[in-house]
């Protein structure tokens, strides 16, 4: 327990035996809420209270006398002095309003009269009970995948000295199932090729992929209309797959990717040092034979689709699509 000055003391313990609320005694004198209470804690565990009068019978408070037969018992007090604004609150904390903003429409247009912690505090309580949400998305095997780059684990260059190389990482929406390689440089090229090998890996090409808005892959952001590498562009064409371009600073797009490189940096590569980029490479090459690093279906699909199991093979894709 925090020791308080003497006269500091004697003001929380003489306001606690007069019942005031310790808000209250928080504003009057400064004392932070949690050594009130403790304070208050401590005067119910003690046979009297100590509020610096002398005499022992002036501590303890005369007994409240019974209530009379019949008579109704006491209402308690309302809980909020916003509830009878309950509806309208909800509706301006559902499109994203601030209690600042919802306090000053209240007493300009509703006339509210109250402080403005108390419509904090009860936004802040409906504030809980509202999660963020996001929409589920279904996809087809073979019809979308997403690429990105991460971090890989610290790698030897030479003198004794360690670095991360480029983590590449394509997942397959529908199953889940990866393909991963560490590379030292990163370019338009080698961005392109590095898709070829996971075309390869996989068994086929998906209908689109979705990317970020790197350099490697686009030089122009634009939702409807980016503008593509040219070389990226073109070894796209050629296998007959659509480029899907994320929302500049909207990742969410492509969490399955995300998910699936922190997966692999959190299991696969986590406290581990390597010689060389081919020993990273040994140390990634099992999460795609035997689905190590890949994450269930029964993170993805509902029930049905768990018990079929069904896997994205070569027999899934277009013929046309084949790398």
């Amino acid at each position: 327990m925090n020791v308080l000055k003497p006269h500091l003391r004697i003001t929380v313990q003489t306001l606690l035996s007069t019942h005031t609320p310790q808000r209250e005694i928080e504003r009057r004198t400064g004392v932070d809420r949690k050594t009130i209470r403790r304070y208050a804690r401590a005067m119910a565990n003690s046979p009297g209270v100590a509020t610096g009068f002398s005499e022992a019978g002036a501590q303890i408070p005369p007994p409240r006398p019974p209530a009379p037969e019949g008579a109704a018992p006491a209402l308690a007090p309302p809980a909020s002095a916003c509830e009878p604004y309950r509806a309208w609150i909800e509706a301006q904390v559902v499109l994203g309003r601030n209690a600042t903003s919802i306090y000053q429409d209240l007493v300009e247009a509703h006339g509210f009269g109250h402080a403005y912690n108390s419509v904090k505090r009860f936004v802040a309580t409906i504030r809980k009970r509202e999660p963020e949400r996001f929409d589920v998305l279904e996809f087809l095997p073979g019809e979308e995948a997403q690429v990105d780059y991460g971090q890989g684990a610290l790698t030897a260059v030479g003198g004794g000295k360690y670095r991360r190389p480029y983590l590449f990482v394509m997942t397959l929406k529908f199953s889940g199932k990866s393909f991963r390689k560490a590379v030292w440089k990163t370019s338009q090229e080698v961005w392109s090729r590095l898709h070829e090998e996971a075309f390869r890996a996989l068994g086929g090409c998906p209908a689109y992929v979705v990317l970020d808005n790197l350099k490697e892959g686009v030089i122009r952001p634009d939702l409807y209309a980016p503008e593509l590498n040219p070389v990226y562009a073109a070894m796209l064409t050629h296998y007959g797959v659509v480029a899907d371009t994320c929302r500049v600073g909207d990742p969410n797009r492509k969490g399955t990717v995300e998910s699936a490189i922190q997966h692999t940096q959190a299991t696969a590569l986590k406290g581990r040092r390597f010689d060389s980029v081919e020993a990273h490479e040994l140390r990634l090459t099992p999460c795609l034979q035997d689905r190590s690093g890949d994450r269930k279906l029964s993170d993805l699909c509902d029930k049905r689709l768990c018990r079929m199991h069904v896997d994205e093979s070569i027999d899934q894709f277009s013929e046309r699509y084949r790398p």
